[in-house]
């Protein structure tokens, strides 16, 4: 099976677009953590609505493609054993170290704790942690962590089918079942609401992990997003200029025609900018180089560790006088800066850190299980 740099790229790039909106939440008028003493309801609302249609989406695409590659040279066995070990390592290594400073900061920032964190820690088992600002401190999910569960529980929920169906990967693949696929995404969209994380119910990342194990796989598959990129590209456009108009205007609170309307746009918008960088990544990033392959390594300890350091640099800053345009650039730089040292003179040295942050230890290569 030949390698898939393209897959590598989307991953990579993903997980910097991931850096980048947690900054965002910072300064954005939405719920967080923590919150700069000045948020801004232009520009960074609008950027923040448009990563959030199809960044967490493309996570679970690109992971229910490399389960289908997986699988064609590991037993069921295999496969759990290495989802347990680079997701749930982390995962419980992240709930139980990580999100303790991230919970005790929200609380003493929305005046709800004043004492230290070491005598609040003993209270990060009352009741369980449901939202910004609730009553319960226990964080089951990891907070920005959830991927790793939700992914876990796709993985061992869906492994029966994987095992019993294999995908005819030789099959032709057309435009049309591209905009058929479109339509449950749209019904799940309007009609499910389950457990709505990073913008969208889980039922609809179930939906998507499934369609690139089955549909993303096909050998056809990228020279028909290929042909449609200029359609898909402007339907991407347009339908981004409209959810965000809709959004920030108030259409959600509409509860009727437009709030139906604003969901399709969503959906579509999503559907749509997923082609549109599975064609780009295809033609544009097909071919490894020391970017790629720093950045396939340190990309699992990367979205793990990203957030902690922007809440507490957060934290630390929200009260300064500066002006939001200063302060994101000081949060994108030294974040990122405190990342990569984090990784380099930490984790890659011993393997036993590497093995809490999804790695395989020693070898230091990623969590995130390929198809070679």
């Amino acid at each position: 099976m030949k390698r898939q740099y393209d897959l590598d790229w989307i991953r990579v790039i993903a997980t910097l677009a991931v850096f980048i909106y947690h900054c965002f939440m910072f300064f954005n008028p939405w719920a967080w953590h923590v919150k700069n003493n000045e948020t801004d309801p232009t520009y960074i609302t609008a950027l923040s609505l448009f990563m959030s249609g199809w960044l967490m989406p493309s996570f679970f695409v690109v992971s229910g493609i490399n389960s289908y590659y997986t699988l064609q040279k590991r037993s069921g066995r295999q496969y759990i054993k290495e989802r347990v070990s680079r997701l749930g390592v982390p995962l419980l290594f992240g709930i139980m170290i990580l999100t303790p400073p991230q919970i005790y900061m929200e609380r003493v920032s929305h005046g709800q704790y004043s004492g230290s964190f070491f005598s609040w820690y003993p209270h990060y088992f009352d009741g369980v942690y449901l939202g910004i600002g609730g009553p319960g401190n226990f964080a089951f999910v990891g907070l920005h962590l959830w991927y790793l569960l939700v992914l876990l529980i796709f993985s061992l929920i869906t492994l029966p089918f994987f095992l019993k169906i294999k995908p005819n990967i030789s099959r032709e693949l057309t435009p049309f079942h591209l905009f058929v696929l479109s339509i449950p995404l749209i019904i799940i969209t309007i009609l499910i609401d389950v457990v709505n994380l990073g913008g969208w119910d889980i039922s609809f990342y179930l939906a998507i992990f499934l369609y690139g194990y089955i549909f993303f796989t096909k050998s056809t598959f990228k020279s028909v997003v290929q042909r449609l990129l200029p359609a898909t590209m402007t339907i991407s456009i347009l339908t981004t200029v409209f959810f965000v108009f809709g959004f920030m205007t108030g259409m959600p609170s509409d509860n009727g025609g437009l709030s139906i309307l604003l969901a399709c746009v969503k959906a579509i918008n999503c559907w749509s900018w997923l082609l549109v960088i599975f064609a780009l990544a295809d033609k544009k990033l097909s071919n490894p180089n020391k970017w790629l392959n720093y950045g396939s390594k340190v990309s699992m300890p990367f979205y793990v560790i990203h957030q902690p350091i922007i809440v507490t640099l957060g934290f630390l800053i929200s009260d300064w006088e500066w002006s939001i345009s200063v302060k994101l650039i000081f949060l994108l730089v030294t974040a990122f800066i405190m990342i990569i040292v984090f990784y380099h003179y930490i984790i890659s040295r011993f393997s036993f850190i590497q093995i809490l942050f999804g790695m395989k230890g020693s070898t230091g290569k990623i969590s995130e299980i390929k198809e070679n």
